[in-house]
Parts: structure tokens; C-alpha cells; sequence
């Protein structure tokens, strides 16, 4: 129960900086994607199921707040967190390489699928620009604020698997 409702202070957290603070510290209109630091880092941390959820309820504050239709951003980070958790048995978490490296590729991949079913779609064929003018710095802009996060959802998560198992040996 614990870990569920850090996880909602979590996901609202980061959203609110995401639209407030990071907003006003946005470089040429970019700003870097708090809720897919959160969704990839819960994926890989805490497996498929959990990345799934948190990706759900991350894309839909995207959908209400600043989607044209309800589901759309919610189905990406699913996606995204689902695929995140596919790496929880590979996550040590002495080592940033794997997280950062997942969240560049997940920032990415969040950017092209945006692009193709928002722009491509609509006959506007700028990827190249799209790319390196949006896409590109954002996952830049993310990957220099997950140096500064991830260490802090990765202290919190441990504190939390070390009080469940503290926990877990109460009851046994």
C-alpha cells in the first residue's frame, strides 16, 4: 500500500514540475519528459506489471491535461513501462548505463510514435526536421534531468523493498 501511494505522489510530482518549473526552464520550447523517467525507472525497477501501471496513469494525466483524445498518451507509456519491465531482471542498481540507456531509447521511441500517428499521418512529412529540432533535444534535455532524478526514485525504491522486506519478516 505504501509503495502505491509514493508512486501517486510520484507521478503527480513529477507532473506538476513537468508543466511548471520545467516549463519556464524550457530551451527553445523543449522540455524534458519527467513522466517517461518515471515510467521507464518504475519499469525496470520494479517489473512489467508495475511499469505498465505507472505508464498508464502518467499517460492519462497527458491525455486529460494536454491530449486531443482520451488513451492515446496513456497507450504509449504503457507500452513504454511494459517494455521497461522486460529489464528488471537485468537492472543492478549500482549501475546507470542500463537506466540511462533505456530511457534515452524510451524518449526516443515516445518522440517517433508521437510524430507518426500526430504529424505523419496528417501528410506532414518534416521528420528530419521533426527530429532534430524536437525529438533529439528532448531526449538530451531528459537524459541530463534523469542524472539528477533517477538517483532519487532509485533511493526511494530501495528504501521501500528494504521496509517491505523488513515487513514481510514480521509477519513470518
Amino acid at each position: 500500500m505504501l509503495r502505491k501511494v509514493i508512486a501517486a505522489i510520484f507521478i503527480i510530482v513529477c507532473f506538476v514540475l513537468q508543466c511548471s518549473v520545467f516549463d519556464s526552464l524550457s530551451f527553445a520550447g523543449i522540455i524534458p519528459n519527467l513522466l517517461i523517467i518515471l515510467t521507464s525507472s518504475f519499469g525496470f525497477m520494479c517489473g512489467e506489471k508495475y511499469g505498465l501501471v505507472i505508464g498508464f496513469f502518467c499517460g492519462l494525466l497527458n491525455d486529460i491535461f494536454f491530449g486531443s483524445f482520451l488513451g492515446f498518451y496513456a497507450l504509449i507509456l504503457m507500452y513504454i513501462g511494459f517494455l521497461n519491465g522486460k529489464f528488471s531482471r537485468s537492472f543492478y542498481p549500482e549501475d546507470i548505463k542500463l537506466p540511462l540507456a533505456l530511457i534515452v531509447v524510451s524518449d526516443l521511441s515516445y518522440g517517433i510514435i508521437c510524430y507518426i500517428l500526430m504529424f505523419m499521418l496528417r501528410s506532414r512529412l518534416e521528420f528530419a526536421y521533426y527530429f532534430t529540432h524536437i525529438i533529439l533535444p528532448e531526449a538530451i534535455y531528459t537524459i541530463l534531468v534523469t542524472l539528477i532524478l533517477y538517483p532519487i526514485i532509485l533511493r526511494i525504491n530501495q528504501k521501500l523493498e528494504a521496509w517491505e522486506r523488513r515487513r514481510a519478516q514480521k509477519f513470518v
